[in-house]
């Protein structure tokens, strides 16, 4: 028992490094921050154009780019954005390849989880709201969006869940977030407590998150029975 403790829960250890283990959460809540409003942003603006654009061409180029982004491992995506935009010519740090790769991966996520959303709603929903003054423009934002995010809202916790998640991807590419502090903390103590440090404070971070999300799929089945 003791030799669990002082491989992988040691104090002196966890004393020494948790400066690092800090400084990697801050960065990890500062991606987060960055990331996910785009995914969100950026796929809302997929679902929405899709939703107001019928014509093939562009409804068959949107399917394979939702198709494509989902289907590739956003891993390997991560690693051709920051390996191969610089022999184009294109320099771009560790923070800019990420928000790249996490944007193309979770917008094509995110947007049919909005398409879903806006297929929901009915097309008595728009008509009602165009008699009444409003323009295309303010029935999307006003009333159609509203709805369709209510409707999807477990979905869109779901997804930004994963993209917490996802975010343990960046160390990778260098980038400093949460599990490349710790894996550096690891290297230089030769011990993996920091490593199981940050697995309880990823864990401290999405539990909250996967309660809501219960929460939520519980109204929606009551609501629904």
């Amino acid at each position: 028992m003791n030799q669990i403790i002082d491989n992988f829960f040691n104090i002196a250890v966890l004393q020494e490094t948790y400066p690092l283990l800090l400084a990697g959460l801050f960065t990890t809540v500062k991606l987060s921050l960055i990331v996910i409003p785009i995914g969100l942003l950026s796929g809302l603006s997929l679902a929405l154009l899709g939703n107001s654009i019928k014509l093939r061409l562009f409804q068959a180029l949107l399917i394979v780019y939702v198709d494509f982004f989902r289907a590739f491992p956003p891993l390997v995506l991560l690693i051709f954005v920051y390996y191969a935009l610089p022999m184009l010519g294109i320099e771009i740090s560790s923070l800019g390849a990420v928000v790249i790769a996490f944007m193309l991966n979770t917008s094509a996520y995110y947007s049919e989880i909005f398409r879903a959303g806006l297929e929901s709603i009915s097309r008595g929903q728009y008509e009602a709201s165009r008699s009444t003054g409003l323009s295309a423009f303010q029935t999307l934002v006003l009333v159609i969006v509203p709805q369709a995010v209510r409707n999807v809202l477990p979905d869109l916790v779901s997804n930004t869940l994963e993209v917490l998640k996802l975010t343990a991807l960046a160390s990778v590419v260098a980038f400093p977030e949460l599990l490349h502090e710790a894996r550096s903390a690891q290297g230089y103590t030769y011990n993996p407590s920091p490593l199981i440090a940050a697995a309880l404070i990823y864990l401290a971070l999405l539990w909250p998150m996967v309660r809501l999300l219960s929460r939520f799929e519980h109204r929606m089945g009551s609501s629904i029975s």
